[in-house]
């Protein structure tokens, strides 16, 4: 008889074969204290977080946790219900406003998660007989939002409007919508999306557009808004979504849109409709949050300056960086035999980051996956940079040039 888990056996292998070289398993690490923002106890020592996507640090705001310790105190620590039954309290509703009105929108859906965030708006929006127009590096959301929509799923090259165009004109007189779908940050490389040249897409084909702020939400334009907002063309996207659990600190994700047609999306959503709403302190964090990033400017600037710094050392000491500054920088390797040792070396040395393999990465080479956040200091990425330069020397990853 087929064992039920026979699939995994690969999974099994690889997992094996990754714990083999290092002596961890990198998919299981455990922060046993939280010491700050951007620092955590791992293996019983102090290690500095740059892995985490707190790109502002709020994780720990004080407004925050005082909100969610009242709201508990007053609400409960659930509503046990979905926002279509029981699971709408005025908190969520004002939340919801809070989020509408930062982004200048007519309406805003709060979902449980950033990944239902994608995964219901996607689906909901692209039926069976509709077209979707996906960057080739989207996030796992999204492929599975298109998954469940029933959609065709037409792939462009990753930041690539001319590519998109071409395959956009070969749908001329086909029936149906058509919606793009790009992220404004994408998590994995630190790119930046072109969002104001796929606008000129969108509109010359006649397509929607969903922009995925999730690693951009808190981190570009003026006011955080994203990179609709710092390409300035906001106006013309048709839905934003992102998620609280990067910039904001906590959890849950959002839809926004200017299309009234929003309130029906609601009643036919089924990641919406059929999970439970967020508890009532996670909402009072979030909201809270939302007021600090919105009071504290300087925390982007500074988040920004955090970024140019890591990533010009990275640069510095002959690493393959991110081509642009941003709170994600990843450093790419060329096999796994050398990303496993060195990720073991910086978490030894005492700096955490994300190991990603392939086949999860871009370019189907091994990367390690860096966050930086407001909070760090320079002395903390000086740190940072010099422990990787020791890392990169001990594992032979690339020749550490020599202090000047």
């Amino acid at each position: 008889m087929t064992s039920l888990f026979s699939k995994f056996e690969g999974t099994a292998g690889a997992l094996g074969s990754v714990v083999a070289v290092g002596g961890r398993n990198p998919f299981a690490v455990v922060i046993e204290k939280p010491v700050s923002s951007t620092v955590g106890i791992i293996e019983g020592r102090e290690t500095l977080l740059f892995g985490t996507n707190n790109y502002l640090g709020l994780s720990q705001s004080k407004n925050a946790i005082r909100a969610a310790q009242q709201a508990a105190a007053t609400c409960g620590v659930g509503t046990t219900g979905s926002r279509i039954a029981n699971g709408t309290q005025s908190l969520h509703r004002q939340l919801e406003k809070d989020i509408a009105a930062f982004f200048g929108r007519r309406d805003a859906m709060v979902f449980s998660t950033g990944y239902q965030a994608n995964l219901g708006i996607i689906s909901t929006l692209a039926g069976k007989d509709d077209h979707l127009f996906l960057d080739a590096d989207s996030h796992a959301s999204i492929y599975d939002g298109s998954r469940l929509s029933a959609a065709e799923v037409i792939r462009f090259r990753h930041n690539d409007p001319d590519n998109l165009y071409k395959r956009l004109k070969r749908m001329d007189g086909t029936p149906g919508a058509k919606l793009i779908v790009v992220e404004g940050i994408y998590s994995m490389t630190g790119n930046v999306a072109p969002i104001a040249e796929f606008v000129a897409v969108k509109k010359e084909t006649g397509a929607y557009l969903l922009v995925d702020e999730a690693h951009s939400f808190g981190v570009l334009g003026e006011n955080g808004r994203g990179a609709a907002e710092a390409d300035g063309v906001e106006a013309d996207v048709d839905f934003i979504v992102g998620t609280f659990s990067k910039s904001l600190g906590t959890v849950g994700g959002y839809c926004v849109s200017d299309h009234p047609e929003l309130e029906f999306v609601r009643l036919n959503c089924r990641p919406y409709m059929f999970t439970a709403s967020l508890p009532p302190e996670v909402i009072a964090a979030t909201t809270a949050a939302l007021s600090d990033m919105q009071a504290h400017p300087e925390l982007r600037k500074q988040l920004m300056a955090n970024a140019q710094q890591l990533h010009a050392g990275f640069v510095d000491i002959g690493l393959n960086a991110s081509k642009q500054a941003t709170p994600v920088i990843a450093v790419t390797l060329e096999t796994a035999e050398e990303a496993i040792p060195m990720w073991n070396r910086l978490l030894e040395l005492g700096v955490y980051v994300n190991l990603s393999l392939p086949p999860a990465t871009p370019d189907s080479r091994p990367l390690l996956r860096c966050s930086v956040m407001a909070t760090h200091t320079p002395e903390q990425i000086a740190q940072a940079i010099a422990i990787f330069r020791q890392a990169a020397a001990e594992v032979g990853v690339t020749p550490a040039p020599t202090a000047a």
